[in-house]
């Protein structure tokens, strides 16, 4: 089971997201999102991610390379899974839900929250309009451009979606986290992991493989 640091930084909820966006920067390369978990899908985008929190506020920024980029959906909790789509599965608290995070590379949103695929419920719009997101591709819709392509995505959740409120003191603490990166619909499928997932076939709402993120 893999286990990150959750660095902090002297940041706030009012912290411009260009900024945020260069402080992550600056922690170098970041981790990958590079399991194969199933061979029939054997496609490898290179994708990337550094992750940070401040005062209020959880931050992701994904790195892309790939060689299929297609941003379709605009409305939150569409299918964003169909796009190119990165993901962040994560229980902040032990034993009860997981949230998932599903952004595509404009940074529409799906935002579900239960226990298991089968009970996940999607989150109201209105809350999904609170995470500030960065997208190096814009906020306009656009279909599958082929060819190498490179893109980022930045982040920032607030923790209270999370924890609920007042947020707990989370120095120290920890928390089961899986980071994904797929694309259903496009010209080449994938479904990379962070931390392995042993199901015989591809499900990100397996909380029992997530690994480790421990806040600084």
């Amino acid at each position: 089971m893999k286990k990150l640091l959750i660095k902090h930084l002297k940041t706030t909820s009012h912290t411009p997201m260009d900024e945020i966006s260069s402080l992550l920067d600056s922690f170098g390369v970041g981790a990958p999102i590079s399991i194969i978990n199933w061979d029939e899908y054997d496609y490898k985008p290179e994708v990337r991610f550094n992750i940070a929190y401040g005062k209020g506020e959880l931050y992701v920024k994904y790195y892309v390379t790939e060689n299929y980029v297609m941003a379709q959906k605009s409305e939150s909790n569409q299918s964003v899974c169909q796009d190119s789509c990165v993901e962040f599965f994560v229980t902040p608290v032990s034993d009860g839900p997981y949230f998932n995070f599903e952004f595509n590379p404009i940074g529409t949103c799906l935002l579900g929250k239960g226990k298991g695929r089968h009970d996940s419920q999607v989150q109201n719009a209105d809350i999904i309009e609170r995470i500030r997101r960065l997208s190096s591709l814009g906020d306009k819709p656009f279909d599958e451009k082929q060819g190498k392509q490179s893109w980022t995505l930045t982040v920032a959740i607030p923790l209270d979606i999370l924890f609920g409120s007042p947020v707990p003191n989370l120095s120290g603490k920890l928390i089961r986290a899986n980071f994904y990166k797929c694309g259903d619909s496009l010209s080449e499928m994938h479904y990379l992991t962070w931390n392995p997932v042993g199901t015989e076939n591809p499900d990100y709402h397996q909380p029992e493989y997530f690994g480790v993120l421990e806040f600084e």
